[in-house]
């Protein structure tokens, strides 16, 4: 069996994250197209990546095109982030590490508020809903045996509450207030966050292309 073929013959999708939450996402999305997907905790030896473009899309194809050469798989690689409008699009790229320690999503939830506080200040700020804002994602899959990619973006449009509310989803999920569902995205089963997410429409455009 080659390397490209996992179990029961089925082609390998590396996921270049150890983000657990996205992981199993991307294996809800890819089930469809029978392939197997893993991720770096899989690959313990690919390159840390610096994600040192100016955009998500630029992040996300680095990834992708670097993994991927190195395990010599098709990789799909994401970047992804929270854009505030009361912060004039920030955290934006840095979403991650808006706080300084990459993935520490308590503090980077903290430093929101925090951020979105000190901007309101004289304003009502007992309103729970304290600044429009949107995910964005930008989804490049990329295969080292051809040197093709495919990329997709998706956004979903929201509200930065108050108080964090939800024990599924990560990163900033438990502060996003979603109006059609009237609840915040860590409230939201895998199913229902698949349909409306930043991710998913991101995936749902990826999966046409690739279909």
């Amino acid at each position: 069996m080659s390397e490209r073929a996992g179990g029961a013959g089925k082609e390998i999708v590396v996921v270049a994250t150890r983000n657990m939450g996205k992981v199993r996402e991307f294996q809800h999305a890819f089930a469809a197209l029978d392939r197997e997907v893993r991720s770096l905790h899989d690959y313990p030896d690919a390159p840390e990546v610096v994600e040192d473009g100016a955009t998500f899309a630029e992040n996300a194809f680095k990834k992708a095109k670097e993994i991927g050469d190195f395990l010599n798989l098709p990789v799909l690689a994401d970047d992804s982030g929270l854009c505030v409008e009361l912060l004039d699009d920030a955290p934006g790229i840095y979403s991650a590490r808006y706080a300084g320690e990459h993935g520490n999503d308590a503090a980077n939830n903290a430093k929101l508020l925090d951020e979105l506080m000190r901007r309101r200040q004289g304003d009502d700020t007992e309103q729970p809903l304290l600044s429009p804002a949107r995910f964005v994602c930008a989804l490049v899959l990329y295969d080292p045996a051809t040197g093709r990619s495919v990329e997709a973006e998706g956004q979903v449009e929201g509200w930065i509450t108050s108080e964090t509310a939800g024990a599924g989803g990560f990163g900033y999920d438990p502060l996003f207030f979603v109006p059609q569902y009237e609840r915040t995205m860590a409230e939201l089963n895998i199913e229902e966050k698949q349909r409306i997410s930043h991710r998913g429409a991101a995936l749902r455009r990826l999966m046409e292309k690739l279909s």
